[in-house]
C-alpha cells in the first residue's frame, strides 16, 4: 500500500475540532485515505458513502442515524474518526452538515470527502465557516512511491534556498522505476497501479467522459459540453505555452466568454490547474496569459511536453502541501520577459522568489537567460531539472543541473509542529 503524505498532514491532532474535508481531482484517493485511516483508528464502519441511497434513507428518518454506531466505536476521553464521503449530493449539503458538526462535535472528529464540490466552499459566505479546514490531495508524487523520510523540515521561516535544495541531493534514494511508471501511467492510483495496458487505455479514455462530465453537468450551466470536451482534446498541444484565448476561441468557433467560463469549469473540477507569469505587481500579473497544465500528464502525447508536465504537478503539489500545511504562502508561477525569454517555474514564498526550475528532456548547458532571471530575481538559484537519469550538476551554490527522478525522489518534507502529534 502506498502511504500518502497527506495521511500525516490532514488527520493531525494540531488542526483541533475542525472537519477536515479532502478535496482534489476525481480517483485521486480520497476515499482510500480516509477508509485506510479508519481502519488504523478502528472505525472503518464509519464510513459513510451519501451515494449509497439507503444512507440518504437513514439520514431523512433520523438526521442522527450514525450515532449508534459512534457509541460502539467510542472510547472514554477520546473522539471518534468518522468520514462522511460525497455528501455534497444531498441537497442542502452545507446545512446538513452543519447541524450534524454542531451536534457532535464534542464526541466525534469528521473527515468529509468528495470531489470539486466542496472546494466550492471558499468561494461562499457559508455557515460552515470556521468550522472545517481544506486538504487537497493530487495524484501520486516521487516521493510518496519511494516512502522518503521526511527530512526536510519547514516551518514559518522558509529554508534558505540553496541550503535546501543541497539538502534534497543529500537523499540517497531511488526510485526503483517509479518515475518512468508515472510519466506513463500517470499518478492516479489505479493506473498506476495497472499492469494491463488494456486496462490503462480504457481508464484514461473513460476518466474524463464519465467523471467529468458529471461533475460539470452537476456544477455548472454549460450546456455545450461538447464543445468542452474539444477544448480538453485541444489544450495538450498548449501545455509548456501562455494560452490564447483568441486561438482558442477561433479553434472553436466560441466566444471569449466562453473559453473563459470552461477553462474555470476545468479547473474547479480538477482536470486543469494554471500558472500565472510572476510579476512584483501582482495586479498586472494576474492580467497576463496563464499557463495550463493537466492533473493527468498522460493526456500529453509529446514526450518533452508530457514531462514539463509532471514537472509542474509536482512542484504545484509541493507548494499545496506546504500551504495546506500552514508552513508559509508558496505559490507557484513562471517568468517571461518582454522579448520572451522563459524560465518554466518559480516558487514563492510570501510572493518574494525562492527557487527557479527549467523542465529539460535532455541533458543541456544552462541557457544564459535563466541566470540572467536567477540574478534579476535577487541571485536565487535555479534547478534544471532534467529527463535523463545519473546527472548531478552543481555550480556556485546556485546553478543546480539533476535529473528530475533524484530530485523528486527526495522531496519528502516534515513540518515540525506537526511531528510532535503525528498519528
Amino acid at each position: 500500500m502506498i502511504k500518502r503524505t497527506m495521511e500525516s498532514l490532514a488527520f493531525s491532532d494540531v488542526f483541533g475540532r475542525q472537519m477536515r474535508f479532502v478535496v482534489g481531482p476525481r480517483q485521486a484517493g480520497k476515499t482510500t485515505l480516509a477508509r485506510n485511516f479508519l481502519e488504523k483508528k478502528g472505525t472503518p464502519k464509519l464510513y459513510y458513502s451519501w451515494d449509497d441511497r439507503e444512507i440518504k434513507n437513514s439520514y431523512r428518518k433520523d438526521p442522527s442515524f450514525f450515532m449508534k454506531d459512534v457509541l460502539t466505536c467510542k472510547k472514554e476521553n477520546e473522539k471518534v474518526w468518522l468520514c462522511f464521503d460525497e455528501i455534497h449530493k444531498m441537497p442542502k449539503w452545507k446545512n446538513i452538515l452543519k447541524g450534524i458538526f454542531d451536534g457532535h462535535e464534542d464526541i466525534i472528529q469528521f473527515i468529509i470527502t468528495g470531489s470539486a464540490r466542496l472546494d466550492m466552499l471558499k468561494y461562499t459566505g457559508e455557515s460552515l465557516l470556521g468550522r472545517y479546514f481544506a486538504f487537497r490531495l493530487f495524484p501520486l508524487t516521487l516521493s510518496e512511491l519511494v516512502a522518503v523520510p521526511r527530512k526536510i523540515e519547514f516551518s514559518l521561516v522558509r529554508p534558505e534556498p540553496s541550503a535546501f535544495v543541497e539538502k534534497v541531493l543529500d537523499g540517497g534514494l531511488t526510485d526503483g522505476g517509479g518515475f518512468d511508471d508515472l510519466l506513463n501511467k500517470s499518478g492516479f492510483p489505479e493506473p498506476f497501479l495497472s499492469d494491463s495496458s488494456i486496462f490503462l487505455a480504457k481508464w484514461h479514455n473513460d476518466y474524463i467522459e464519465h467523471y467529468i462530465k458529471e461533475d460539470l453537468r452537476d456544477l455548472t450551466n454549460i450546456h455545450e459540453l461538447e464543445k468542452v470536451f474539444d477544448l480538453i482534446d485541444i489544450l495538450p498541444s498548449k501545455i509548456g505555452n501562455p494560452l490564447s484565448l483568441n486561438s482558442l476561441r477561433e479553434d472553436i468557433e466560441v466566444s471569449h466568454t466562453a473559453i473563459r467560463t470552461w477553462l474555470t469549469a476545468l479547473k474547479l473540477v480538477y482536470v486543469i490547474f494554471a500558472i500565472k507569469p510572476y510579476s512584483k505587481n501582482m495586479i498586472r500579473s494576474l492580467k497576463k496569459a496563464e499557463k495550463c497544465y493537466f492533473f493527468d500528464w498522460t493526456r500529453v502525447e509529446n514526450d518533452a511536453s508530457r514531462f514539463e508536465n509532471y514537472i509542474a504537478c509536482e512542484l504545484f503539489s509541493f507548494c499545496s502541501f506546504l500551504k495546506d500545511a500552514g508552513a508559509g504562502d508558496y505559490e507557484l508561477f513562471y517568468v517571461r520577459t518582454k522579448d520572451g525569454l522563459e524560465t518554466d517555474f518559480l516558487i514563492t514564498h510570501k510572493k518574494a522568489p525562492w527557487i527557479l526550475f527549467e523542465a529539460k528532456s535532455n541533458e543541456e548547458k544552462m541557457a544564459s537567460h535563466h541566470i540572467t532571471h536567477s540574478e534579476a530575481l535577487g541571485g536565487i538559484p535555479i534547478v534544471q531539472l532534467i529527463k535523463k537519469k545519473g546527472i548531478v550538476r552543481v555550480s556556485n551554490r546556485k546553478y543546480f543541473t539533476i535529473s528530475a527522478d533524484r530530485f523528486f525522489c527526495n522531496l519528502g518534507v516534515s513540518i515540525p509542529d506537526l511531528q510532535r502529534k503525528e498519528i
